[in-house]
């Protein structure tokens, strides 16, 4: 089986930790990750204060496989991301060329003015991911790739990233509906079941639709015989209680 191959992804921004802006990048990289092989373990978000950024660029770069950033490098005063991934590297940044030169391309003579500049502001020694939305490029440096915040073009940017990573094991997921019963009836054989397989992960999720109340038994791991197996057992166990309507 593939090595596992981790990630950690870094939100920035006030305006996310403030709630003016709803963060929609979470639950689409975190899918798009699984769906490559890659296990998203940790989510951060930090305001936009230098020292935070750096310290939990520091901490996540050394913990996974990969690191990647969201927000944070735009052209106000607040966007610090570039900044603070120099200092994170200990590396300088200066306007780069060949950024400078993708901005030339969305930005009439003249328009291109200080504010702008500053998304041309690049650490040494880091590789552009392209943006083909605004111009404005992200960049990697190391194992961290920093990414936009607006997510129509951080999309584009995760898809011209994604066949440069390298990939583990791919997670194959198992929904089992529980049919109505109530979590109490089958929540000790559910934890029995998981005991016998530790190399997976099994949750229960209850949720309301239009169609009323549900039960969902979800099943992830990397071996399919192991998944097979624990999923058998959820469907034994389920067949054994399907009379038993009790509320919890």
């Amino acid at each position: 089986m593939a090595a596992s191959v981790t990630a950690a992804l870094l939100i920035i921004g006030d305006e996310i930790l403030t709630g003016r802006t709803k963060d929609k990048n979470t639950g689409y990289i975190a899918e798009y990750l699984t769906g490559i092989g890659i296990d998203l373990r940790e989510v951060r978000i930090v305001p936009d204060v230098e020292e935070e950024i750096v310290s939990a660029v520091n901490a996540l770069r050394d913990r996974y496989t990969y690191l990647f950033t969201t927000g944070g490098i735009g052209p106000t005063h607040d966007d610090i991301t570039a900044d603070s991934m120099a200092r994170a590297f200990g590396v300088g940044i200066g306007h780069d060329p060949r950024a400078v030169a993708m901005l030339q391309e969305r930005y009439a003579p003249g328009e291109l003015n200080e504010a702008r500049m500053r998304m041309a502001r690049i650490p040494e020694g880091a590789d552009l991911i392209e943006n083909p939305i605004s111009k404005a490029p992200g960049f990697r440096i190391g194992n961290v790739y920093v990414m936009a915040g607006v997510p129509a073009i951080m999309q584009a940017m995760l898809d011209i990233v994604a066949p440069t990573l390298r990939a583990g094991a791919r997670m194959i997921i198992e929904t089992i509906e529980a049919e109505g019963l109530a979590e109490g009836l089958y929540a000790e054989g559910l934890s029995r079941i998981a005991a016998a397989h530790p190399g997976l992960s099994i949750g229960s999720y209850p949720s309301f639709s239009a169609g009323g109340f549900r039960n969902q038994i979800v099943v992830r791991g990397k071996e399919a015989a192991a998944v097979a197996s624990a999923a058998a057992a959820i469907h034994d166990l389920l067949g054994r209680l399907k009379g038993d309507r009790a509320p919890l």
